[in-house]
């Protein structure tokens, strides 16, 4: 294989040791690869010990060869120097003839091939890497920017007036929160685009759990899921756990259950309580002026998901959300 100056001997077979990876020559009349990339003709040569052409190199006397043939291995592209040379040697007396160097100019031709197909590989995953490491750059920014959005929102709210005011600029936060822990998995997820649903939602659980005076249980199976499916769910998850945290308990502090898992080709959530259950004229199917209610709503249909929201056994409401997943998940 040739560099700007040598041809390296990269491989072999019945050479001395030392010889493969560290013995070369130089691409001129040093030997007869370095004539043949030289001239960019095939050279054949039955009395090397005759050869005026070129020099016979000390690798080639010292393993007593008599007799070599050479031949490119060409590099696609017109005007492209060739990746190097293909030698067959003999230390036996004979001849080596016209067919012979078509029969090694074909292999050296799949060679070549095989050669450029390895480049083509390694600069795709160059460029794929190149393009992992910007989407984790990216999604790590944004987190960033979500972050001081979030603390923009709760100076505001502390500030505020109005407890109408402090509760929407308090929602709003937490749903950027949710967001940002997506961009903050996506950044850090050995699959590009996707989050692993059980660290995510344990994450989740565990910072509404700080925000509110009722316990957060959290059980996920794991599956990874793509971040457009994770940032919908990680807010339908917020607005479900947040609802029970204001109206199932209010005598006190209680748990609030939050499970998922694969079923199908859905996922499968649950956010469930033991509180009061749901007020008797409550109707799915009717509209709703709270803005946790539209959120859910909207979310659902960005997620083509469906919900079912029942009483739960021995007392309080099971919200279940099922969620077509994508054929790559897992």
């Amino acid at each position: 294989m040739a560099d700007d100056k040598r041809l390296l001997v990269c491989g072999g077979v019945g050479w001395a040791p030392g010889t493969i990876g560290q013995v070369s020559f130089g691409i001129d009349l040093e030997s007869p690869a370095g004539y043949a990339f030289q001239t960019g003709r095939t050279v054949i040569s039955n009395h090397l010990q005759e050869e005026t052409r070129f020099r016979t190199p000390k690798l080639l006397s010292d393993h007593g060869i008599r007799r070599a043939i050479n031949v490119l291995i060409a590099r696609g592209g017109e005007g492209l120097l060739p990746f190097g040379v293909l030698e067959v040697d003999s230390p036996h007396s004979g001849q080596f003839d016209v067919a012979d160097a078509e029969f090694l100019a074909g292999f050296a031709g799949l060679l070549g091939i095989a050669i450029e197909r390895q480049h083509a590989d390694a600069d795709l995953q160059k460029a794929l890497e190149h393009q992992a490491m910007l989407t984790r750059e990216m999604s790590h920014r944004v987190k960033n920017s979500l972050a001081s959005v979030v603390g923009l929102l709760r100076v505001q709210g502390r500030n505020a007036q109005s407890e109408d005011v402090q509760d929407a600029l308090k929602g709003a936060a937490s749903r950027i929160t949710t967001i940002a822990q997506v961009h903050d998995h996506l950044w850090r997820s050995t699959k590009i685009g996707f989050v692993d649903i059980a660290d995510f939602a344990g994450e989740l659980c565990r910072n509404l759990q700080q925000t509110i005076s009722h316990k957060v249980s959290c059980t996920f199976g794991q599956l990874m899921i793509s971040a457009d499916k994770a940032i919908p769910l990680g807010l339908l998850i917020n607005e479900l756990v947040t609802n029970s945290a204001k109206h199932a308990y209010p005598g006190g502090p209680g748990e609030i259950l939050v499970s998922g898992k694969r079923r199908g080709a859905d996922l499968h959530v649950e956010v469930s309580d033991r509180g009061i259950g749901l007020p008797k004229d409550f109707d799915i199917e009717q509209p709703r002026a709270s803005l946790g209610f539209k959120v859910i709503k909207s979310l659902l249909a960005q997620l083509d998901g469906r919900i079912e929201v029942a009483s739960n056994t021995p007392k309080g409401v099971v919200v279940q959300l099922d969620v077509p997943l994508e054929a790559n998940a897992g």
